[in-house]
């Protein structure tokens, strides 16, 4: 094993690591995507880390997350026995199980399998080798990688994540379960990628978990891009049970085309510090989606549920709910931005945000907000 150097995470000294490393980041991708990292990191350079004078992030300090020194490991960091930590502990529950452990995917057999229903699931990594004109359309599309500073970092130094692709038409009747374990000596800083893609009137049930089974500090930034082509039908949970000096940035960008529908579920039990940045877009006319949260925080626990829909298309409906149980010095924030642009006539558009605070030191910042527009 190599020696573990630990860091203060600074954007001058992931600027330099990048100079230091471009040449094994960059060495087995496509052009589109070496050039993607070139853009993206000069973004970050630009944009850095968000602080408390943002309005989207005024309620959410991670100053005391990088206070930390961390391990970037730019190479894999498995277990021996990887298979004993892949478990999301739900009773009964019949899924195809996948897993990443410390931002990598991990396979026993092999890291990309395509299944006889022309299904293909595994590593996103082996995918832009093996299938580049299914990955190189979507990847890098929709996050937003000029104004959003963490989502540069990912697209600048992620090598590897989860790719899940489902063919027109195909109805998959198993859910599949994305395990993303964290799991080191040290603390780790870590970057993880996914891309999902459903074709026209394709169906997927997934359930995607974050776990850590130590008590090491960890940074985990996370980027998910998943494309609902037309007609197409995704049943998403989000599920996160992390220890307690854990920080997690997920963000998700769901491109919904016409006539799409998105039923995406939060739950959030445990972990340090967590920001959940949702955003959807509608592409195409009669779209729908409901996106419910549940968070049930203890201790210093923070959780920042961000919520941006684009009503960029008309005949669109979209619902939000999201209910927490905050309880100590816990806090919580919901911050839900609606945006109907100028041609999105009938939208429909609904947010509700409930809470229960256990005692008087316990906290919730609520901030529905509904934006429309006059350019497109």
């Amino acid at each position: 094993m190599e020696p573990v150097n630990l860091h203060h995470i600074t954007p001058e000294w992931l600027g330099e690591l990048y100079d230091h490393s471009h040449f094994q980041l960059t060495a087995h991708d496509p052009p589109m995507i070496r050039q993607q990292r070139e853009k993206a990191m000069k973004s970050f350079s630009k944009l850095g880390f968000p602080d408390l004078k943002m309005e989207d992030w005024r309620n959410t300090d991670l100053s005391e997350s990088f206070e930390r020194s961390y391990d970037y490991p730019l190479q894999p960091v498995m277990e021996d026995d990887f298979q004993k930590v892949f478990r999301c502990n739900i009773p009964h529950l019949d899924t195809a199980v996948i897993g990443q452990l410390n931002g990598w995917f991990v396979s026993r057999d092999v890291p990309l399998m395509e299944l006889g229903n022309g299904m293909i699931i595994g590593s996103l990594a082996e995918a832009m080798k093996k299938y580049p004109h299914l990955v190189e359309p979507h990847l890098g599309r929709y996050a937003d990688l000029e104004h959003n500073g963490f989502a540069a970092l990912n697209a600048a130094f992620a090598t590897d994540g989860a790719f899940i692709y489902i063919p027109d038409g195909v109805k998959n009747e198993r859910p599949v379960q994305l395990v993303n374990v964290i799991q080191h000596p040290e603390n780790i800083f870590i970057q993880s990628r996914n891309l999902i893609i459903l074709g026209k009137e394709a169906q997927l049930t997934m359930v995607h978990c974050d776990d850590s089974y130590d008590h090491q500090p960890s940074f985990s930034n996370m980027v998910t891009e998943i494309v609902l082509s037309d007609g197409a039908f995704l049943d998403h949970y989000k599920l996160q049970n992390l220890n307690n000096d854990s920080t997690l940035v997920s963000s998700t960008w769901f491109h919904l085309e016409r006539e799409s529908r998105l039923e995406s579920h939060y739950l959030a039990l445990n972990g340090g510090l967590l920001r959940n940045n949702t955003y959807v877009r509608f592409n195409g006319p009669f779209g729908h989606t409901n996106i419910y949260g549940i968070y049930l925080m203890d201790r210093k626990q923070h959780v920042d549920n961000y919520i941006a829909v684009d009503h960029a298309s008309p005949d669109c409906t979209s619902s939000e709910l999201f209910k927490g149980i905050l309880d100590e010095q816990a806090s919580g924030v919901f911050n839900g931005h609606i945006l109907v642009r100028r041609d999105a006539c009938r939208t429909n558009a609904y947010q509700n945000n409930r809470n229960l605070l256990l005692t008087d030191t316990a906290r919730i910042n609520s901030k529905p907000f509904l934006e429309s527009t006059t350019t497109m």
